[in-house]
């Protein structure tokens, strides 16, 4: 069965449990817009990706310490951070250019890439490709 990372399949019950947090606190995340949920009969349903981007938020809350205004400013520095078809990060490791101040939302160990360019930073984005295929 294929199996896409951006596929809504889990209720809010399911991902509440297994961040060990209220349902209420996934409605307050949502509410400051740090996750976008799919609706299917007024029911929330939770991605994969979903699923990463909340443990992110969930290890800057209570690992780092940030209240929601902080997590917003943190991740408004992440471009892919709303993009479908995001890779993930690298690892420095594996002698690939990382910023190792910039964990990675979805790949838990890893770091972003160092963009070489602005033009890298353009190409990754969506609204530029958009752009491109008119």
């Amino acid at each position: 069965m294929f199996c896409n990372d951006d596929q809504p399949m889990f209720n809010i019950g399911v991902i509440a449990e297994l961040l060990k947090v209220h349902p209420e606190t996934l409605r307050i995340w949502e509410k400051h817009n740090l996750v976008e949920p799919s609706r299917r009969n007024k029911q929330r349903l939770y991605s994969n990706n979903d699923v990463k981007r909340l443990q992110f938020i969930h290890f800057l809350i209570n690992e780092r310490g940030l209240n929601i205004a902080g997590v917003l400013q943190i991740i408004s520095m992440y471009p892919c951070w709303n993009t479908k078809n995001c890779n993930g990060g690298g690892n420095s490791a594996k002698g690939e250019a990382v910023n190792l101040n910039k964990p990675c939302w979805k790949e838990q160990g890893t770091y972003c890439f160092v963009l070489e360019d602005r033009a890298d930073h353009c190409s990754a984005c969506p609204h530029y490709n958009n752009c491109q295929s008119q």
